[in-house]
């Protein structure tokens, strides 16, 4: 009965404060046939809130692998006609999204990365608009999580399955805020510390960032006109709505052209369901121009050979070490968790809501900016203990902003 008031609770919470959805208005629910008692309950809090119609998309990895394994190569090249037209109806309807996130983290390992290459390519080149739309809060989106058998045992191989998928549950909703009396309230206050944090480093307009640990030393120049954001987002109708839950981050974009240094990663990086890990990456003018990896090389090549951006970076965000998420010292094997738990860069896409009238900015003027384009955006983590990040002021100041892991 406790389980089932907090996901009752979790699913509340992914509506309400996840994509706050309006009376009247449309959601996509985008769901793993793993999470049927999960999905129910947003379906349901969803109705309760007013909503007009709820439009359920579910997934099965298990049958994607059967199709990357077996399917002829040609099909990951193509993108139905009708999925294009169903995106941009739901578009023309104002639809909200709420994603659950059940993925097994090791599912297509070993999958040929080239089949999973062109199907991301096709449907991310097919679908423009809804690409924008998503990256430039144009609509409401969220990711939340839910335990499988899987992806519970590879974070606790220790434990039976079912005390495995119990454990990461209940991590879950202390990592969600929703074993609190008042989670609604509990991520409003959350949500209003992180906006402290934007508001420093807006008020700072650092020219650059140095991040220097004892696997990275990495110079990050910023674009003119960037902005910091962090906690809940807003559509172009001013309703809030926070895109992750959980959220720890403070991010913006870093100047396509002006990255130089070399990062490694801290934690395991999840990319089309295979791990990437002890990897390191060099750039020289903002560019990827040598890396290795000991775990997931080709995967690894695969995203930064996808397109002309995905070699660029797209994010660079900040989460302190002593984090609630962090704190649990858990590897979670999944971006939404472990990016925050760690400071982190994204290759590929910027969000335009990290530019000053960055929705006005055409795709032919974004190099112009600064602005890295792509039909990806992925996060992998760099943060940890001995991190130090410093700060440096158009008037030549540096302000020491992490230290030891943690805000300074």
């Amino acid at each position: 009965m406790e389980f089932k008031i907090k996901l009752k609770k979790y699913a509340e919470l992914a509506v309400k404060v996840g994509v706050n959805l309006q009376r009247g208005q449309t959601l996509l629910l985008r769901a793993p046939i793993s999470c049927t008692d999960f999905a129910r309950e947003i379906v349901n809090a969803a109705y309760d809130l007013g909503a007009r119609d709820v439009e359920i998309e579910w997934s099965d990895e298990e049958s994607s692998l059967i199709k990357y394994i077996k399917a002829p190569e040609d099909i990951f090249d193509e993108f139905p006609k009708w999925k294009i037209e169903k995106y941009n109806s739901l578009l023309d309807k104002g639809v909200c999204i709420i994603n659950i996130d059940s993925s097994n983290p090791t599912i297509f390992k070993d999958v040929d990365p080239i089949r999973m290459q062109k199907a991301s390519k096709a449907s991310s080149e097919s679908i423009p608009l809804w690409r924008d739309a998503i990256i430039s809060d144009k609509i409401k989106w969220t990711i939340v999580s839910a335990p499988n058998k899987e992806w519970s045992s590879k974070v606790f191989p220790e434990l039976d399955k079912n005390e495995a998928i119990d454990k990461l549950w209940d991590y879950i909703f202390k990592c969600t805020r929703v074993d609190t009396d008042n989670p609604i309230s509990s991520w409003k206050n959350h949500n209003s510390k992180l906006a402290e944090k934007v508001m420093f480093l807006n008020n700072h307009r650092f020219k650059s960032l140095h991040f220097k640990s004892s696997k990275t030393d990495l110079h990050i120049d910023l674009p003119e006109g960037h902005v910091w954001a962090g906690g809940s987002s807003v559509d172009p109708n001013g309703i809030e709505f926070t895109a992750n839950i959980p959220t720890e981050e403070v991010y913006t974009l870093p100047h396509k052209f002006k990255v130089n240094g070399v990062v490694s990663n801290t934690k395991p990086f999840i990319y089309n369901g295979t791990i990437i890990d002890k990897f390191t990456l060099t750039f020289k003018d903002g560019k990827v121009v040598d890396y290795n990896a000991e775990v997931g090389y080709e995967s690894l090549k695969s995203l930064l050979e996808l397109d002309n951006g995905s070699c660029y970076l797209g994010e660079v965000a900040l989460v302190e070490n002593n984090s609630p998420i962090s704190n649990t010292g858990i590897v979670y094997y999944t971006t939404l968790y472990d990016e925050n738990a760690s400071c982190h860069l994204a290759l590929g896409s910027a969000y335009k809501t990290s530019i000053e009238n960055g929705s006005e900015i055409s795709k032919e003027d974004m190099d112009k900016y600064g602005v890295n384009d792509s039909i990806t955006h992925d996060d992998f983590m760099i943060g940890s203990s001995d991190m130090n990040i410093f700060g440096l002021t158009k008037d030549g100041k540096e302000i020491q902003i992490f230290k030891n892991g943690n805000w300074a």
